[in-house]
């Protein structure tokens, strides 16, 4: 099938390189001729394990091209997917501005076959109407330019000449489906091949095929593995919200659990052995029940902002959700409470953050609890030093608050604690010996409890996880 992705982001480049994976022909379309450029090159814009090499196999293969014309990418389309951004506005509403330009200039260099309009990006329940509107809109803009063409017909002219008349422009054909993507960070390859279900919002029987067909690859390859994808079909709306209910649950199920810890704390329980005993609770389960300091990244806050929004445009008060905001925001400051705790004063004291991206495996940095962590402890007077394995250059980008160190050792040089923000396994190795040696004072909060804290004690640390 011909396929146009448009954006090139974690989602749309995921999405191109996977789907030409499975061996349908994928133009990737970015209004950015640098970025094209670069990935023309082999330069991916992005660190996700598995997707550098994959892009580059399908590039050689050509199987996935790059272009930044949409007349190029989207006539001969037989679907086209639009993966571009929804950041937050102000008020938590999402911004929808990329999507309109895109739907847009989709319609206007739709060509005449059927084609399938997919909203992969992440919109607000009700998007698919607002998005085929546009297209129509972007489909008359068109034909208003150039509303006829010209076909010779052998009428008789005045002179007994032949006449030239003039053809419409012919009207294209397409459906607009919402397709959530459930792509998490640091496993997006995996995801979109291995997906746990397909999801599909459709008004009309001949989208729903079209999307069966485009995912047929993907059905079968999982088949052949012993994998059953379920395929859910449903309305536009219902899909919508899909994307923005999984997301509001498993915040929510974080934020559940760092308040468990808050008060495992103070009344002398241990969150982990909490934890344990819950999650063994086939009605609770035990993923996202990892107590620390919170979530971040681009979606989980996004979508929050976004749904609560809704809400209150119908009249709701979505409290729930509120608070799961904003038990996750005090909670990414807990650390400090605990420094203060351990040191008394943290002016003038040198801290340590091991760990910058939101989670391991990425270097996104967005919404990361390092940046607040880094921004607070630097107004109180200490110096930070910092280490991420991937994410230098993504903190050297967002003008994090700290000196940016080559490996943890060097972070910890003479340093009074050692915040543990994003749990890496290269963490979990390190030679603690080596690390007694370095620091001024051999203390460790451990932000995601996932260092052997009986190891730690044995070589002599002062050990501070969460809600133990």
């Amino acid at each position: 099938m011909q396929i146009t992705v448009v954006g090139t982001g974690y989602v749309g480049l995921v999405t191109g390189a996977c789907l030409a994976h499975l061996g349908h022909q994928v133009t990737c379309l970015d209004v950015d001729a640098e970025k094209v450029r670069a990935l023309r090159s082999g330069k991916v814009p992005i660190y996700e394990p598995g997707l550098e090499p994959l892009v580059a196999e399908q590039h050689a293969a050509g199987r996935l091209r790059y272009v930044d014309s949409y007349a190029e990418a989207v006539r001969q389309a037989e679907a086209v997917f639009i993966c571009v951004g929804t950041p937050s506005l102000p008020n938590g509403q999402a911004d929808m501005s990329y999507v309109e330009s895109a739907a847009r200039s989709i319609g206007e260099n739709l060509g005449p076959q059927y084609c399938v309009i997919i909203n992969k990006s992440t919109v607000p329940i009700g998007s698919g109407d607002w998005v085929g509107m546009l297209v129509r809109q972007g489909v008359a803009r068109a034909a208003a330019g150039s509303s006829a063409i010209p076909s010779l017909t052998g009428g008789s002219g005045g002179s007994g000449g032949s006449a030239v008349a003039l053809a419409p422009r012919p009207k294209p054909d397409f459906d607009v489906v919402s397709n959530p993507e459930f792509l998490r960070e640091g496993s997006a390859v995996e995801d979109a091949l291995n997906p746990d279900r397909i999801v599909i919002g459709a008004d009309t029987e001949r989208a729903v095929e079209r999307m069966r067909a485009l995912y047929a690859p993907l059905l079968q390859r999982n088949e052949t593995l012993g994998r059953h994808v379920p395929f859910v079909v449903t309305d536009r709306s219902s899909a919508e919200m899909v994307k923005y209910a999984s997301n509001a649950f498993l915040a929510t199920k974080i934020s559940f659990i760092n308040e468990i810890a808050n008060i495992c704390e103070r009344v002398g329980a241990d969150v982990t052995e909490v934890t344990r005993g819950i999650g063994l609770d086939e009605r609770i389960g035990r993923a996202f029940l990892n107590a620390g300091i919170g979530w971040g990244g681009s979606c989980f806050p996004k979508d929050l902002a976004s749904l609560t929004h809704t809400g209150r445009e119908y009249a709701y008060d979505a409290r729930l959700l509120q608070a799961v905001v904003d038990v996750n925001t005090a909670q990414k400051l807990i650390v400090i409470r605990k420094l203060q705790d351990r040191l008394k004063l943290v002016k003038g004291k040198t801290i340590a953050l091991w760990g910058l991206a939101f989670k391991p495996g990425t270097d996104d940095m967005r919404d990361a609890p390092s940046l607040v962590i880094a921004e607070r402890l630097t107004e109180m007077g200490a110096a930070v030093r910092a280490y991420d394995p991937q994410g230098m250059e993504s903190a050297r980008r967002k003008g994090v608050k700290a000196e940016l160190c080559a490996d943890p050792y060097d972070a910890a040089l003479d340093a009074d604690a050692v915040i543990l923000v994003t749990e890496w396994s290269e963490f979990a190795a390190i030679d603690w010996a080596r690390l007694r040696n370095v620091m001024r004072r051999p203390l460790v909060v451990d932000g995601r409890n996932c260092l052997d804290r009986t190891t730690l004690l044995w070589h002599g640390f002062e050990y501070c996880g969460i809600g133990r």
